[in-house]
C-alpha cells in the first residue's frame, strides 16, 4: 500500500524563549517491511545547525539547534511510503520458540536484555500468566489472545501528552491512551520471556473515507493522530507488531517511525526550551492519503492547525 503522509506541529510560546536542541524522530523506517519513497523535512525558525543520525535502537533521526530566542517553532514533514506486509503471519518459528518462555541461545539473550526486563506488578504477572496457562504456553497462540484481551477489556481514551501511565495502573482501570495500552502489552510479553519494544508512528484507519460524497456533500475529513503499538521479537519472524488499541497483528496498514526498548526513545520529536513566566501551546495537523495515488497538493494544503493540542492517540 502507498501512503502519504504529511504531518504539521507548531509550538507557540507567550514570550520569546531559547530552543535547546531537539531531537526529531518523523522520518519513517525504511527496511523490509516499509519502503520509504521520499521524505522532506521543514523546520521554522531555521535552525543554525542539524545532523542527520541513526541512534542505538537504529532509528533514523535528525538532531536540530537553534541560535536566536523565538517565539514559535514550526516543524513539517511530507513523506510517501510504500507498506508492504500484506500477511502478518508470514513465518516459521524456531522450533526451539514455540512455547513459552523460550529459552533463548546466550548471544541472542544478551542482546534482547533491554526488551526483556519486565516490571514486577502483580496485576500484569496474573494476566499475564493466566494467559499462558489458558494457551497452554503455546507462542503463536499467546499473542492474539493477549491482544484480543487487552482490546475488549479496556477503553481506548485520547490523552493529551506524557509519557505512558504504568502497565499496572492501565490495566487496573481498563483505560488508556494508545501508549498505554502499548505498554501493558510489552509488559505481558515480557513476563513470559516475550523480548518486545515499543513503536510510534501512523495508522492507516479502517474507516477513513474513501473520498466519495454523501448525499452529495463532500466525506467529513479523519481527525488524526499519532499512534502507538508493540512489537514482539519472534526466532524465525524478527519483530512483529501488534496493535492492542486495534486488536489486530500489525500489517500493510501502520507506518512506523521509531521503536525502542523504552517509550520514551521513540517520542517523535524531543527537546526543551528556556524561559521564565513563559505559556506555550501547541498545535498540529496530520493528513494520510492510501492508495495507488497521492492527494493533490491543494488539498493537502487545505488542513489547517486548528485540531487541538494532542501528541498521541
Amino acid at each position: 500500500m502507498q501512503i502519504q503522509i504529511r504531518h504539521l506541529i507548531e509550538y507557540r510560546y507567550s514570550r520569546p524563549v531559547q530552543l535547546e536542541p531537539h531531537t526529531v524522530r518523523l522520518r519513517p523506517r525504511c527496511d523490509g517491511i516499509q519502503t520509504l519513497l521520499a521524505f522532506e523535512l521543514q523546520v521554522d525558525p531555521q535552525p543554525v545547525g542539524q545532523s542527520a543520525l541513526v541512534d542505538l535502537e537504529g532509528n533514523a533521526a535528525v538532531r536540530l539547534w537553534f541560535g536566536d530566542p523565538t517565539e514559535h517553532l514550526r516543524i513539517q514533514t511530507q513523506a510517501t511510503v510504500l507498506t508492504l506486509r500484506q500477511n502478518p503471519f508470514d513465518y516459521l518459528l524456531c522450533d526451539w520458540a514455540t512455547h513459552l518462555p523460550i529459552d533463548y541461545p546466550s548471544t541472542l539473550a544478551a542482546q534482547l536484555q533491554p526488551y526483556l526486563t519486565a516490571q514486577a506488578d502483580p496485576g500484569i504477572q496474573a494476566l499475564a500468566w493466566e494467559l499462558w496457562d489458558h494457551v497452554q504456553g503455546e507462542t503463536t497462540a499467546f499473542l492474539p489472545a493477549l491482544n484480543q484481551r487487552i482490546y475488549s477489556e479496556c477503553r481506548h481514551i485520547l490523552r493529551e501528552k506524557g509519557d505512558p501511565w504504568p502497565a499496572g495502573l492501565t490495566w487496573h482501570r481498563k483505560t488508556g491512551a494508545c501508549r498505554d495500552l502499548a505498554l501493558v502489552f510489552m509488559e505481558v510479553c515480557r513476563t513470559v520471556g516475550l523480548a518486545a519494544r515499543f513503536v510510534s508512528g501512523y495508522q492507516v484507519s479502517p474507516s477513513q473515507p474513501s473520498g466519495e460524497s454523501r448525499g452529495g456533500e463532500p466525506p467529513e475529513p479523519v481527525r488524526r493522530h499519532l499512534h502507538a503499538w508493540a512489537e514482539v521479537y519472534l526466532p524465525g519472524a524478527g519483530w512483529r507488531g501488534f496493535d492492542p488499541t486495534q486488536g489486530l497483528a500489525v500489517a500493510d496498514g501502520h507506518v512506523a517511525l521509531a521503536a525502542s526498548a523504552y517509550p520514551r526513545d521513540a517520542a517523535p520529536i524531543y527537546g526543551h526550551w528556556l524561559g521564565k513566566g513563559v505559556h506555550s501551546s501547541m498545535s498540529y495537523t496530520i493528513h494520510i492519503q492510501a492508495g495507488s495515488s497521492a492527494q493533490s497538493q491543494a488539498q493537502l494544503a487545505a488542513d489547517s492547525l486548528s485540531t487541538p493540542p494532542k501528541v498521541w492517540g
